[in-house]
């Protein structure tokens, strides 16, 4: 049995058009739920018809594409992965999931072969998660991690509300089409990192899977004009944000088995001759081990601005129930979240004066589940 290629080749030009979010650069733009989603969901469904799947969508947005087994009451096989990706994301992260799974039953089709379990090509809604935070949102509602309700509810910045999106996309379908069991799950994916190719290599083998704790951080010193307050006199948030942004990513450097990512900085008011009182920023840390986070997460607490008085942080113990985090898994395991929430308190600004910086490291944590349908995703 052989795939065909040049059908795979095609599917993907096919996902990967300026209409559907393709980028000059050969990258992609296609937020979920977005306009250019619904385009390539609709793609994917015609594909999956003209297939001979039994197609049906989720109350979370997921599209299901089923071919049957020689063992009708088996449980299914899902295999896919997703088809939004981050702005300015690469053509074949996710994609090339969802496009390798229908090319598996086309493949199988094309052969004649029956398997005893039914095979579902999927495509897992919001993934990325670049839209409606946190990632794998829809997959964590089907598997019991989070509420449906607080799924619904999930914002994105403007305003809208994950629940509304779907609908308005027409693919806010039912929760009787929610696998009532699965076997197993495959996914094809590709990160597009550089490593590999820096290293000369076609292909790596997968050693562990990295564990992500999402962050906000909130830095406050003191308004003030910009023209008649003195450097030494000052209580500058942004000054403070801009060093523990450069300590984070120094420690990442250093340590050598972690990542660290400030991707979102907001100064509070945003005005050009205003001292800002308040930032906020984001912080993406991301380790196979996750003692390393954690051992990051203090070292981070102990590090100093430097800045007079010199003074560090005054850190207290972590509380559950507040920040997201993304447990690291070996590659048969399966991958959890954790709660902790810190404040810390530092000196900042170019003067002598200290500002007061609580950093929450949290996201809004979801209703609990019902027991029966808690699980890991």
């Amino acid at each position: 049995m052989r795939i065909d290629l040049a059908r795979m080749q095609r599917r993907l030009a096919a996902l990967t058009t300026p209409e559907l979010g393709g980028t000059p650069a050969g990258g992609m733009s296609r937020l979920a739920l977005s306009d250019a989603d619904r385009a390539a969901r609709d793609l994917l469904v015609g594909w999956l018809r003209e297939a001979g799947l039994a197609v049906r969508v989720d109350d979370f947005g997921n599209i299901y594409g089923r071919r049957a087994g020689a063992d009708p009451d088996a449980a299914p096989v899902l295999v896919g992965s997703h088809l939004d990706t981050v702005p300015g994301g690469g053509r074949f992260d996710g994609i090339l999931g969802v496009v390798a799974a229908l090319e598996v039953v086309s493949a199988l089709d094309d052969a004649g072969a029956m398997t005893r379990r039914p095979i579902e090509v999927v495509d897992w809604t919001n993934e990325e998660g670049a839209r409606f935070t946190p990632a794998m949102l829809a997959s964590g509602g089907l598997t019991g991690v989070f509420a449906r309700d607080w799924v619904y509810a999930r914002p994105d910045r403007d305003g809208r509300r994950f629940g509304a999106e779907l609908a308005r996309i027409g693919y806010r379908g039912d929760e009787a089409a929610r696998p009532r069991a699965i076997a197993a799950t495959v996914e094809l994916h590709i990160e597009q990192g550089p490593v590999l190719e820096a290293g000369g290599e076609a292909v790596g083998v997968v050693e562990g899977i990295v564990g992500i704790g999402w962050h906000r951080v909130t830095v406050r010193g003191q308004s003030a004009h910009a023209g008649p307050t003195p450097m030494a006199a000052r209580r500058d948030a942004m000054v403070a944000a801009a060093r523990m942004v450069v300590a984070a990513r120094d420690l990442a450097r250093e340590r050598g088995d972690l990542n660290a990512t400030v991707g979102s900085l907001t100064p509070e008011p945003g005005v050009i001759n205003v001292i800002p009182p308040t930032v906020r920023f984001s912080l993406d840390l991301r380790a196979r081990d996750d003692a390393v986070h954690d051992a990051a997460l203090t070292e981070l607490a102990r590090a100093s601005p430097r800045s007079p008085p010199r003074r560090g942080w005054r850190w207290r113990s972590p509380r559950s129930g507040a920040s997201r985090r993304r447990r690291s898994t070996p590659p048969s395991g399966t991958a959890r979240r954790r709660s902790a929430a810190s404040e810390v308190t530092a000196p900042a600004g170019s003067g002598a004066a200290p500002a007061t910086i609580r950093s929450t490291w949290r996201a809004s944590p979801p209703p609990p589940c019902s027991s029966s349908r808690r699980s890991a995703a």
